[in-house]
């Protein structure tokens, strides 16, 4: 038993993995096309992908939203675990890393489901709500930049329908969210999660999944 999250090494981690990850052939073929990427770091861990495929799952999930796709596994992740009338509206702004994933998509046959939008976020998601898509999705995933948390957080949470759920990566930022801030990216993750945890509009869990993943269910 024990009272905390425990600390992975390498070999419990590797353990993890061997005894949990179903990854699609084009996961895995996905994964290593990314890992010699000089911004490899960018990519969600494979177990958090398994993770939010389980979630939408659970919620019986077909239109969801994802800002921030980098070079696609966790669209192509969501994609997989959706029915196949499901959708994800897929918000970036580098053709250059967005196009690396596109034929991984194509491969494992859900290329169809993600709309792919190259354009600032907060236009598509702005465009999204004049369109009358409020209360519309399941759920949101945000990946971006950090500074643009706040602002994300809240159309999607405007997007989603009651129950829906928003998963937001990288809250816990290697750590430094619990030392004195020294950047901007820093500062606006504090202040972000300051602000969950006070929100009542939401139920809130933060988990130490690859780099801190926050859940925020609307109530």
């Amino acid at each position: 038993m024990s009272n905390r999250s425990l600390n992975l090494d390498d070999t419990l981690y590797g353990y993890l993995l061997s005894h949990s990850l179903r990854e699609h052939p084009e996961q895995v073929a996905l994964r290593e096309a990314t890992r010699s990427h000089p911004r490899a770091g960018m990519q969600i861990s494979p177990e958090q992908g398994q993770f939010m495929a389980l979630l939408v799952k659970l919620l019986g999930a077909r239109h969801t939203l994802e800002i921030g796709v980098f070079t696609g596994y966790s669209a192509l992740s969501v994609a997989l675990a959706l029915p196949a009338e499901g959708r994800i509206l897929a918000c970036d702004i580098s053709e250059e890393f967005t196009r690396i994933g596109r034929p991984y998509w194509e491969r494992a046959g859900v290329a169809r489901k993600i709309d792919l939008r190259l354009a600032p976020a907060l236009q598509t998601l702005d465009a999204e709500l004049a369109a009358g898509a409020a209360g519309r999705y399941d759920f949101a995933f945000i990946d971006a930049d950090k500074t643009g948390y706040a602002a994300y957080y809240e159309r999607c949470l405007r997007l989603l329908r009651q129950g829906g759920l928003i998963a937001i990566d990288n809250v816990l930022w290697s750590g430094v969210v619990a030392q004195p801030a020294r950047d901007d990216d820093t500062r606006a993750l504090q202040v972000f999660n300051e602000r969950l945890h006070g929100d009542e509009r939401i139920d809130l869990s933060m988990l130490p999944v690859g780099d801190g993943l926050t859940l925020a269910r609307k109530r």
